[in-house]
């Protein structure tokens, strides 16, 4: 009904429809966000009171529209029962009702659109490596968990140990173990208010080691972090360098053996656009696939442009090692460099890649003619 008569409006309701964040969410979330921390300041708050409040309703309006467009959709789907207890819908319905039902229920109108800051959780799918993060922090549960025993170890047992030492010296801040957690939680995490300190010397030679293994404590969480997420890079760059691999017409026919070791062997290099790649007449050593960007390569009377996915210089490999033609860089691309060396070297590995060489070979020697 939409389409024929409002094509725009229709393409924004679809948009809607979705589960990404639309340029319309992200400004209603930054107006409404702003809107409530203007609604906290009194003297700027006094002053324009009508236009904050005008913002904030209209934020509000905008989620509970998206709200309402995804239940439509998702029930034509037959989701919504899986939409409503899956995150971003529970996100979405908080988003779109938390301000309504405290303002329903009698709350003060300040007090009420302080809840509009759980719109910022709506931002949160969007966010790049949001997916890698839940992924590390998955695979790496176990070590995590394990430092968090060790955290909780040393917090109740440096509790129970200045309990012991300064209850008499210090009853109204050491008098219970609970009144000594605060104190082994601000050491451990090294934060050091001051604000609770050991006076005996036994007191402070505990607090001097529950600083120590603070600083391990969190090493290690971020030497686990740090690892888990440099393994998971490595996996996400070698998957996208297989995919370009595999996309190259003589590589594409090899097992995956082959396919891995190639892989391996490549060298990335980013590049800003207008960059000079190959310069007609030199030498070649090496060719190059492009992992995302553009290249243009300047042939006799034709300019040809070569986009993601594909691959130039190949002649390189192939036994010419002059190179025949002029290129560069159109946009800022990522290539990914296979140097002749390490070719041969894939060679002699698997030697019924010799047989397709030679077959491609032949083929842009007959195309070259």
């Amino acid at each position: 009904m939409l389409k024929p008569m409002f094509p725009a409006l229709a393409q924004f309701v679809a948009a809607t429809a979705g589960r990404n964040m639309t340029k319309a969410a992200y400004v209603a979330v930054t107006v409404g966000v702003l809107s409530m921390v203007l609604l906290t300041l009194n003297p700027a708050y006094e002053t324009a009171h009508h236009w904050v409040d005008l913002l904030l309703w209209a934020s509000l309006a905008y989620f509970v529209f998206e709200w309402l467009v995804r239940l439509r959709h998702m029930r034509r789907q037959g989701r919504l029962g899986l939409y409503m207890s899956s995150s971003a819908g529970l996100v979405d319905t908080v988003g779109a009702l938390a301000v309504p039902i405290a303002l329903i229920l009698g709350a003060e109108p300040k007090t009420a659109w302080l809840l509009s800051v759980l719109w910022v959780l709506k931002v949160v799918p969007g966010i790049p490596g949001l997916r890698q993060l839940r992924r590390v922090l998955v695979l790496e549960s176990g070590p995590l968990l394990s430092v968090l025993v060790i955290f909780l170890m040393v917090v109740f047992l440096a509790s129970v140990a200045e309990y012991f030492l300064e209850r008499d010296v210090q009853p109204q801040t050491f008098g219970s173990v609970p009144a000594a957690l605060w104190w082994a939680v601000v050491t451990l995490t090294t934060t050091g208010y001051g604000d609770v300190v050991p006076v005996t010397p036994l007191g402070r030679m505990v607090a001097a080691l529950v600083m120590i293994s603070g600083l391990g404590v969190f090493g290690l969480w971020t030497g686990i972090l740090a690892t888990g997420f440099a393994a998971e890079t490595r996996r996400d760059n070698f998957l996208k360098t297989w995919e370009s691999v595999s996309k190259v017409p003589f590589f594409a026919a090899l097992g995956p053996a082959a396919i891995a070791d190639v892989t391996h062997m490549l060298r990335t290099m980013e590049l800003p656009a207008r960059t000079m790649i190959i310069r007609k007449g030199t030498q070649g050593d090496c060719m190059y696939f492009i992992a995302a960007g553009e290249v243009e390569v300047d042939l006799p009377g034709k300019k040809v442009q070569l986009g993601e996915g594909a691959f130039f210089g190949e002649m390189a490999l192939l036994g010419n090692n002059m190179r025949g033609a002029n290129v560069s860089t159109t946009k800022v691309s990522r290539l990914l460099v296979l140097d002749l060396v390490d070719f041969r070297v894939l060679m002699a590995r698997h030697p019924d890649l010799a047989e397709t060489i030679d077959a491609e070979a032949k083929r842009r020697a007959l195309e070259n003619r």
